[in-house]
C-alpha cells in the first residue's frame, strides 16, 4: 500500500503556500506583530478567496467538504509561513455543528462559515488541559456563566463553540449580550488568544457532549501538531541553508562535523512527525461514527511527538545560526515563539500523554 498524498493535495498545498507568501511575507507578519489593532483582514481575505474558510465546510453548504488529512495539510502551510491567521475554529466550528448541531443551526451557520462572513473559535481548552484557578464555564437554565482561557481567534470570532465544565458544548453569538473579551498576553506574536467572560450569556447546546468534545480535541492535537510540523520545518530549512552559507576559518560552518550532526539529527528527529500527522488526520476521518479510540490516540501521539520535537528543532537551528539566530532582523524567533505556544495549546506533551494513558486503560 502506497500512502502518500494525491496529487490534489500536494497542489492545494503548494497553491496555499504560493497565496501566504503574496498575502503573509515576513515584513506583513512583523507588522502584524507590532500593531494590536491589526487584525490581518487582508491575509483574512486571500485566505477566503483561496477557498480556505469552507475547507471542511460540505459543497451543499458553499464550502470545498475536503477532510481533515486536507486541513493538516492546510495548518502545515499555515505553521511554515506564520501566517497570523486562527485556523483552529475554522475547522473546529464546521465539526461541531455537522456533528451537534441541528439542521437549522448547520443551515443558518455554516454557508456564513464557507463564505468567511463569519469566523468561529473554539473555547474548549479547560475541560481538556485543565482549568486555571477561577476559569472554567458553568451552564444553568440554558445560560453560561464563568470565563474560558487560552481561545485562539476568540477576539474577532462572529461565533463561539464553547465546552462547559461537564464536556457538554454549546453555541454562543459573537454579540451575545453579557459576552466580554480581553487579549491575552502571550509569547507568540503570530496568534492572539482572548480571553472570554461569560455572565448569564444565552447558548444553544449542541448534541453530543463529551463524546463530540473529545472530537473537537483530537481534531485540534492534529491541526496544532501539523501547524508545529510546518513552523519547525522551516526552522530546519533556515538552519541548513544558513550553515551553507555561514563562513568561519576559511570554510562554510557547514562543512564541521558538529554543524552537520546538528542538522542531521534535526531532520532525523522532524521527519517521523510527518507521517505521524498524516496517520493521525486520516484516523480522524476513517474512523466510524461513535468510534474513538485509535484517533484519541494517534492524534495524541502527534501532538505529544510534535511538541517535543519542535522545541528540539526551534533550539537546535537557533544554536546553528548562533548569535543571528536570536536577532529581530532574521524573524527567526517567530518561528520559535510558534512552537513553543503550539507545545501548551490544548495541554503540554504531558498532559497529552496523561490523557492518552487514560484512554487506553493505563491511568485512572
Amino acid at each position: 500500500m502506497d500512502f502518500a498524498l494525491t496529487q490534489d493535495q500536494r497542489l492545494m498545498q503548494e497553491g496555499l503556500a504560493r497565496t501566504l507568501e503574496q498575502a503573509s511575507g515576513l515584513e506583513r507578519v512583523r507588522k502584524f506583530a507590532g500593531d494590536l489593532k491589526d487584525r490581518g483582514g487582508d491575509i483574512w481575505q486571500a485566505l477566503v478567496e483561496f477557498g480556505l474558510a469552507g475547507i471542511v465546510v460540505p459543497e451543499e453548504h458553499g464550502g470545498l467538504g475536503l477532510a481533515m488529512l486536507d486541513a493538516a495539510l492546510a495548518s502545515e502551510a499555515l505553521g511554515a509561513a506564520i501566517a497570523p491567521v486562527p485556523f483552529m475554529g475554522v475547522v473546529l466550528g464546521p465539526i461541531a455543528l455537522l456533528r451537534g448541531g441541528s439542521a437549522e443551526q448547520q443551515a443558518l451557520w455554516l454557508p456564513k462559515m464557507a463564505s468567511g462572513e463569519v469566523m468561529a473559535a473554539a473555547a474548549i481548552s479547560e475541560p481538556i488541559a485543565g482549568a486555571r484557578d477561577g476559569a472554567g464555564v458553568t451552564v444553568a437554565g440554558g445560560k453560561l456563566s464563568g470565563k474560558a482561557l487560552f481561545v485562539p481567534g476568540g477576539m474577532a470570532a462572529g461565533l463561539l463553540i464553547v465546552a462547559d465544565t461537564a464536556g457538554g458544548l454549546h453555541l454562543v453569538k459573537g454579540d451575545a449580550a453579557g459576552l466580554t473579551r480581553s487579549l491575552m498576553p502571550g509569547i507568540d506574536e503570530t496568534r492572539r488568544l482572548a480571553e472570554l467572560g461569560f455572565d448569564d450569556v444565552e447558548a444553544e447546546a449542541l448534541a453530543g457532549g463529551p463524546e463530540l468534545l473529545a472530537a473537537l480535541r483530537d481534531a485540534g492535537w492534529v491541526l496544532v501538531a501539523a501547524d508545529s510540523l510546518g513552523a519547525a520545518q522551516v526552522m530546519l530549512d533556515k538552519a541548513v541553508a544558513y550553515a551553507k552559507e555561514r563562513r568561519q576559518f576559511d570554510r562554510v560552518i557547514g562543512s564541521f562535523q558538529a554543524v552537520k550532526h546538528m542538522c542531521a539529527e534535526m531532520a532525523a528527529e522532524l521527519e517521523p512527525c510527518r507521517s505521524l500527522v498524516w496517520y493521525a488526520a486520516y484516523a480522524f476521518d476513517a474512523a466510524p461514527p461513535g468510534v474513538s479510540g485509535e484517533t484519541s490516540l494517534m492524534a495524541a501521539h502527534a501532538k505529544a511527538l510534535t511538541s517535543e520535537v519542535g522545541r528540539f528543532v526551534a533550539r537546535t537551528a537557533t544554536e546553528v545560526h548562533g548569535g543571528m539566530g536570536i536577532t529581530d532582523l532574521l524573524g527567526l524567533h517567530f518561528w520559535f515563539k510558534r512552537l513553543g505556544l503550539n507545545r501548551q495549546l490544548l495541554g503540554g506533551p504531558e498532559r497529552v500523554r496523561e490523557i492518552a494513558a487514560r484512554i487506553q486503560g493505563l491511568a485512572a
